[in-house]
């Protein structure tokens, strides 16, 4: 339980609720006023004196003010919904509030809970991209997520479906622990599918939410999610975007929080790559081909978590390897069929496919059959 008293999370709340109000004004309130008892006390000219509060804006607050027992009915409800999913609140006060997060620009000053943070997720790298990757982004995305969770490094990411939730499974995988921002309440599980993914994290990290109970997955609220999870991270990897994908907000957000950007390059054309290619063009982002390219730059920030055995091996792929393994799954495929669909002759088909087959990437199988390791 967060160490904030009833009476001063029913003030949060009623804060929080006043139209055209969040964490950046309340913040100049508190600088002003010292308490949250002072600020709904004071009258709207005193209110006004405050940076970034207007006459209306003094209004509503002194409006809201009105609906004191309507909140202090619903914080003691959500408190109570809360503890019945095994949650808790923390806010920006309480002593296990994410150190990193507290020091961005627009730190929430209150999220949800489920799980547990611990000191280690300060060393957390966000794995972020987009909801319909292709299979060389999958496979990456659980190869550059698995090695950094296998060397103690707290996985970050959005819970989505696509490269969010490849890399959260590839943190639990490999022993490592995972935190999963959400765009909705902790009581509304989305997408729906991910119901199990949910409840591992939850053994296995944490799932964090700035939303109240019974809120749901609105696209208005991904923004915000989005700045947590870089708020939360040394570092930001997109592996596969679209120009206008969410994680290419993320990355923004990870820029103006002077957070470390990196990206998986790909080929052009394929719109699952424009955006980390536009990254890399813009030098927004550090290109990166492996873990150990993340390792190496974010190093002596990671010393206290890095393994002994930091990962050696980079997977370098040539473009007709790319575009191979774009068209394989777990599904056994006929090496002509391969050949047609990745638009090479069959004799460079086998010969990029035995060299996949060397690098781990791929199986073959009886009657020239192939298909992803």
């Amino acid at each position: 339980m967060s160490k904030l008293s009833f009476d001063q999370l029913a003030d949060l709340f009623l804060l929080l609720s006043v139209e055209g109000i969040g964490p950046g004004k309340i913040r100049n309130l508190l600088a002003k006023f010292r308490s949250t008892q002072n600020i709904l006390s004071a009258d709207a000219h005193s209110l006004m004196e405050a940076d970034r509060i207007s006459i209306n804006l003094a209004k509503r607050i002194r409006k809201t003010v009105q609906q004191r027992k309507e909140i202090e009915k619903f914080t003691e409800n959500e408190l109570n919904r809360l503890e019945k999913i095994g949650g808790k609140l923390v806010t920006i006060w309480d002593k296990d509030y994410p150190p990193l997060l507290k020091k961005i620009y627009d730190p929430p000053l209150l999220f949800y809970l489920l799980g547990n943070l611990s000191e280690s997720d300060q060393y957390s790298i966000a794995v972020v991209g987009t909801r319909g990757p292709t299979n060389y982004g999958k496979i990456q995305t659980e190869r550059i997520a698995g090695e950094l969770a296998s060397q103690g490094i707290t996985i970050v990411s959005g819970m989505a479906r696509g490269i969010d939730s490849i890399a959260h499974w590839s943190a639990i995988k490999n022993g490592g622990k995972t935190i999963a921002v959400v765009g909705s309440g902790l009581d509304v599980i989305y997408p729906p599918e991910n119901k199990k993914l949910f409840e591992t994290i939850t053994e296995n990290g944490a799932v964090i939410s700035e939303f109240v109970l019974g809120t749901s997955p609105d696209a208005q609220n991904f923004p915000k999610r989005n700045r947590i999870i870089s708020g939360l991270s040394l570092g930001v990897i997109v592996i596969q975007s679209g120009i206008n994908g969410g994680a290419m907000q993320t990355a923004a957000f990870a820029l103006d929080q002077n957070r470390e950007v990196f990206a998986l390059p790909g080929d052009v054309g394929v719109k699952q790559a424009d955006g980390t290619n536009l990254l890399i063009q813009k030098s927004e982002a550090e290109l990166i081909r492996s873990a150990e390219d993340v390792i190496l730059e974010l190093e002596l920030k990671l010393k206290p978590v890095l393994g002994k055995n930091i990962p050696k091996q980079q997977i370098d792929l040539s473009l007709f390897e790319e575009k191979i393994l774009n068209v394989l799954n777990s599904e056994p495929l006929q090496i002509d069929k391969i050949a047609m669909l990745a638009k090479v002759s069959t004799s460079d088909c086998l010969v990029n496919l035995l060299s996949l087959e060397f690098k781990g990437l791929v199986k073959q199988l009886p009657g020239k059959m192939f298909a992803l390791l």
